[in-house]
């Protein structure tokens, strides 16, 4: 009799467990946003003079594959300029993080999916106890050991990033409704 409760008990624990967890898959509703067309527009500009500028200078460098990490954090930069990922100490801090972290690793581990993975993990780490939290930046952690860049990679992405930030401010702050930084530290 007990042991037929204690079943019945678990059971039903089991099932409001599942049932709890399928329901968070199914996510929340979701009002429908407007979009600034303008605004993306204003972006969208930043972001093509940016990308250009940074890809000439990745190119004549001779590292090409920079420019789609630090294309990444031109979006951000630009379409989400009042977002935390996007200030200066992310974007920066972030980059120089990951691709250095990136660098230290492949130069012990070499290329290998378990480099790949400890690579990710690692820079996840980094960047959130240093509150440099920047996702782009994974991708030049990426990049680095995919492509096996060597420690010549640091010289595009510190230039592309310190590029980035000069032209965001520069431009993003033409606009009156625009203010980037929003914060430096």
């Amino acid at each position: 009799m007990i042991e037929k409760k204690l079943e019945k008990n678990v059971s039903n624990q089991v099932s409001i467990g599942v049932n709890t967890y399928l329901r968070k898959m199914k996510g929340e509703g979701r009002g429908k946003s407007k979009i600034n067309y303008r605004d993306s527009i204003v972006s969208a500009t930043g972001v093509l003079i940016a990308i250009i500028i940074i890809s000439f200078m990745t190119l004549h460098l001779g590292y090409p594959m920079a420019i789609a990490p630090l294309g990444a954090s031109c979006i951000l930069i630009f379409e989400a300029h009042k977002g935390a990922w996007s200030q200066p100490r992310n974007v920066i801090g972030g980059h120089l993080l990951s691709t250095t972290s990136a660098l230290i690793i492949w130069s012990l581990l070499g290329k290998s999916l378990f480099s790949i993975g400890i690579v990710l993990a690692i820079v996840l780490i980094l960047m959130a106890l240093t509150n440099t939290l920047h996702p782009p930046a994974a991708a030049s952690a990426l990049v680095v050991v995919n492509s096996q860049t060597g420690w010549g990679f640091l010289v595009p992405i510190s230039l592309g990033v310190l590029l980035l930030i000069f032209i965001s401010i520069l431009y993003n702050n033409l606009f009156s409704k625009r203010q980037y930084p929003q914060h430096w530290l």
